[in-house]
């Protein structure tokens, strides 16, 4: 418990993440209690386990992969609450007049989901990578000859460079008309 105590915000933390991340000061606080509840260690870092201890990321048919998110920043195992912030103001609902928040931006966005097929890091996601992440998406609800089709279809439509990949450059093209900011928003940061 002692350890707890040791590990409270300071102000200046609370500001640099505000400033970051566009974030309330209450939302931070809110956040921090819930990182340092996921925290089993009480050292200040959230593992994998720590993370797929959340009911909801454990029954996510991508969990893995939007875990997998929070640690493409940090070079170990762990994640400290500001990187924890930093994937998080990802999903903050975009704000027209706001100009320093930047990890909330479209683009940003639109990163985050290309992530999530981009299994190797490659920047690239190949016909392979888009067919494993639809697995884990529908698992055995489609046939494989069905999810064949959707992957050979989505590569034709989205690649127009000839390469049989999808870049980021062409999956923002494909994504011009979702509306990724609404998508991709969660409520309860507002």
């Amino acid at each position: 418990m002692g350890n707890r105590a040791s590990m409270q915000l300071q102000q200046e933390e609370i500001d640099d993440i505000q400033n970051e991340t566009g974030f309330s000061h209450n939302q931070i606080v809110r956040l921090y209690s819930r990182f340092t509840s996921l925290d089993k260690n009480n050292n200040g870092c959230l593992s994998r386990e720590d993370f797929l201890r959340i009911p909801e990321l454990a029954i996510n048919p991508l969990g893995d992969r939007i875990v997998h998110s929070f640690f493409l920043e940090s070079n170990d195992e762990t994640v400290n609450f500001k990187q924890f912030m930093r994937v998080l103001a990802r999903f903050r609902p975009t704000q027209k007049n706001t100009l320093k928040n930047k990890l909330n931006t479209r683009e940003e966005k639109l990163r985050f989901a290309f992530q999530m097929y981009d299994l190797d890091g490659d920047e690239n996601i190949s016909r392979d990578e888009l067919l494993a992440v639809l697995h884990m998406m529908v698992g055995d609800n489609i046939s494989e000859e069905q999810l064949n089709s959707i992957a050979d279809r989505t590569i034709s439509e989205a690649d127009e460079d000839g390469d049989s990949r999808i870049s980021f450059t062409e999956f923002t093209k494909v994504m011009e008309r979702v509306d990724v900011e609404q998508k991709m928003s969660i409520r309860f940061l507002n």
